[in-house]
């Protein structure tokens, strides 16, 4: 089963595919993503990545959590389940 960690502080230059590379390192990676702002299409500097096993996701966090890559500091845990939000007020302007 795979464990999905949240990464925060990730340069905003940074490709999913540098990130999947970086966390290879600490075991096999099932997925990265970066997330991308909707509206300046530039990266929002956080994002996911989906480790094999606990063990390995556990040995990412110990290995990158706290630790500078391309100038910023990552944070590095398990991520949350996505909690539903409130309905919008739709009103017009």
């Amino acid at each position: 089963m795979t464990t999905k960690l949240y990464v925060g502080g990730i340069p905003y230059s940074t490709t999913e595919a540098a990130l999947s590379d970086l966390f290879a390192k600490a075991g096999t990676v099932s997925s990265s993503s970066i997330i991308i702002d909707r509206m300046t299409g530039r990266s929002k500097g956080f994002g996911f990545v989906e480790m094999s096993n606990d063990d390995e996701a556990q040995a990412a966090i110990n290995m990158y959590n706290g630790q500078d890559f391309e100038g910023r500091k990552l944070t590095v845990n398990v991520a949350r389940p996505l909690e539903p939000r409130a309905p919008r007020d739709r009103r017009p302007m």
